[in-house]
């Protein structure tokens, strides 16, 4: 395996964004056990369009998120493509935290907990985009890695805790230039406040062809992926 151009370990409870360069992949691995990792994901160089999780889901037939599927835009371009993971589930139903999620473990400051602090992934989302002048005009349904929400018949909804283990993997190769914003605050179903950190890394990748999984999986994955390479043609 090729050397990382870029590493960053998230800490537990805490958020980091980063540009993903088209053709390099983001390699996401869980340092401890029940991680989960909210990420949100733009076009760089396309300030009106974002990741659209209903339309990812419903184009490609899939209550969650697993290779190879392809994470689609608004405009229908592929964003990013998931080439592989150690786990067969990634939960993109059951949202982002909200303060309300966090409020229920007590209250939190940095003048009281510091590094501990604890914070929604909503708050966290909105520091890093602040960074990169977004605001909460930006925020979407985002796809919370290394988490399980199973559905019921009725359309329940059920965390399943214990989904991951610390080296659990997934791997997202970008299809145009990407900016990435991940939070590692627990799932907002998760009823135990134990943040595990998440490492980063982002690699060089090989070109692919009309072969490759994500390609031939759907249709509509095709489709999302022509139009991903429209935009560098």
């Amino acid at each position: 395996m090729s050397q990382p151009l870029l590493e960053h370990e998230i800490p537990g409870g805490a958020a980091w964004s980063l540009l993903v360069r088209a053709g390099r992949e983001l390699v996401l691995t869980a340092a401890g056990p029940g991680a989960n990792c909210a990420t949100l994901l733009f076009p760089a160089h396309d300030a009106a369009d974002r990741l659209n999780v209903p339309d990812t889901l419903k184009a490609q037939m899939s209550a969650c998120i697993r290779p190879p599927l392809v994470l689609m835009s608004d405009r229908g371009v592929g964003l990013a493509s998931v080439t592989g993971s150690s786990l067969g589930w990634h939960d993109c139903l059951g949202g982002h935290s909200v303060d309300a999620h966090v409020d229920r473990f007590g209250t939190s400051s940095y003048a009281a907990d510091r590094n501990a602090w604890r914070r929604s992934a909503r708050a966290l989302f909105l520091l890093e985009l602040a960074k990169h002048g977004r605001s909460a005009a930006d925020l979407h349904a985002c796809v919370n890695f290394f988490a399980k929400v199973a559905t019921g018949d009725d359309g329940s909804l059920t965390f399943v805790p214990g989904h991951s283990a610390s080296g659990d993997w997934v791997r997202l190769r970008a299809e145009v230039d990407l900016l990435v914003v991940l939070a590692t605050a627990p799932h907002p179903m998760d009823p135990v406040w134990a943040p595990a950190a998440v490492r980063a890394e982002v690699r060089p990748t090989a070109p692919y062809g009309l072969d490759d999984p994500s390609v031939t999986f759907r249709d509509e994955s095709a489709r999302a992926l022509t139009e991903a390479r429209a935009v560098f043609a």
